[in-house]
């Protein structure tokens, strides 16, 4: 017999369950939990009984306390030790005395973002996460374009566990896999980001990971599904059921040959390698984008029709300008987002723009601005947007020339 902690929220679930599957119930599956979710939507999602300490020895059966959390420890029931006796050898390490494990928190679902529009590569990720196989994705495209939301919203309808780790050239074995920390005078270990998703069966999301140095190679044996050894505290940590793998990065790992995106290096090929698919992800269609500017517009009680399909003609001429090297900036699913945002404060169309792409030099800020200006007079822009893109070129040729004479 064991004994785990109950809350408010856990006997809730538990009552639910032994209500949808009779009170003789004291194993759970994935799907049966989604089961008791559907007839009880107000509960939260039960994190806790997929966690290692109630996994059952078959694949994806966990074991359900009741309402005083007492399961039984039947034979079904995996118990191993995670750590070896070389490793206990090696490195003992006294948890009891100064050296505490700090506990994860419950919460890892995100929640549904409001007004989200399904696009892009939203249904490969979600058939990858619905199946609960560990497949690790490579998502690769230009900032801006929804990758990290498009992974958070597919955990989200999927009631999956998500950890994000953000990755920069500093990242490192302690930041990923985890590390001693002092907390209250005592020396704590602490799981990192992977460790956290591997034990819980999460999602785990490795964000603009392009970023990141040489470092990253301690994740080798993660990318192939195995088991990883801690052996700071001899401690050996198994992949739960669930849990994969999605990166996301500006490049596909070859660097930036045009200097867009300073930082990103290239990374091992046989890193890469680990990934059995890349996909690219592309800026959404003219209909998708103007579905996304009003439902952002509708979260600040705001309609303007007109404003979504200028921004939208806008900046899809921007880009394909962009695409032809007429230009060298290029305005993103994102950066849309904020100009809407800005006029929903400030009810200023022309401002909210000039707001949003001030980081932009003064010559390329203008130049855009002549152009929506464009748009808003109902020109036929598709025909003028080289010109008009192209003025700073002509200006610059015809100073040349002046200078000559």
């Amino acid at each position: 017999m064991k004994v785990c902690k109950m809350n408010a929220k856990r006997k809730a679930f538990v009552i639910a369950a032994l209500e949808v599957f009779g009170v003789d119930k004291d194993t759970i599956t994935r799907p049966e939990i989604l089961a008791v979710m559907e007839e009880n939507p107000k509960l939260s999602f039960p994190h806790w009984v997929t966690g290692e300490d109630f996994r059952a020895e078959k694949r994806g059966v966990y074991h359900l306390p009741n309402e005083n959390g007492r399961y039984l420890l039947g034979k079904d029931v995996k118990v191993e030790t995670l750590v070896t006796p070389e490793a206990a050898a090696a490195a003992p390490v006294a948890l009891s005395t100064g050296v505490g494990v700090m506990e994860n928190h419950e919460g890892y679902t995100p929640e549904k973002f409001n007004g989200y529009v399904p696009w892009g590569n939203f249904n490969l990720v979600r058939d990858v996460l619905k199946s609960e196989n560990f497949y690790p994705l490579f998502i690769t495209g230009l900032s801006g374009n929804g990758k990290t939301l498009m992974v958070q919203e597919v955990c989200a309808r999927l009631h999956r566990e998500y950890v994000r780790a953000n990755i920069t050239i500093e990242t490192d074995e302690d930041d990923l896999i985890g590390g001693f920390r002092l907390l209250n005078g005592e020396t704590v270990w602490h799981d990192g980001p992977v460790v956290t998703a591997m034990k819980r069966g999460a999602v785990l999301l490795l964000d603009e990971i392009d970023l990141a140095s040489n470092k990253i190679m301690c994740l080798q044996p993660v990318l192939e599904g195995s088991s990883i050894y801690l052996k700071k505290i001899g401690k050996w940590v198994h992949p739960a059921e669930g849990f994969t793998i999605i990166a996301t990065a500006n490049t596909k790992g070859q660097g930036s040959e045009d200097g867009r995106f300073i930082g990103t290096n290239v990374m091992n090929e046989s890193f890469l390698e680990r990934f059995p698919v890349t996909v690219e992800q592309t800026y959404p269609t003219n209909k998708i984008e103007e579905k996304i500017l009003t439902n952002e517009l509708a979260k600040h009680d705001k309609v303007d029709s007109e404003y979504v399909g200028n921004l939208v003609k806008w900046a899809d001429v921007i880009r394909k300008s962009f695409y032809e090297g007429a230009c060298d900036e290029i305005i993103s699913t994102r950066r849309l987002v904020h100009i809407v945002s800005a006029f929903s404060i400030f009810d200023d169309k022309l401002k909210s723009i000039a707001m949003c792409i001030s980081r932009f030099d003064s010559e390329t800020k203008e130049t855009f601005l002549d152009l929506y200006t464009k748009v808003d007079a109902g020109v036929d822009i598709q025909t003028l947007a080289p010109e008009v893109l192209d003025d700073e070129d002509d200006e610059d040729d015809n100073e040349e020339n002046d200078n000559t004479f």
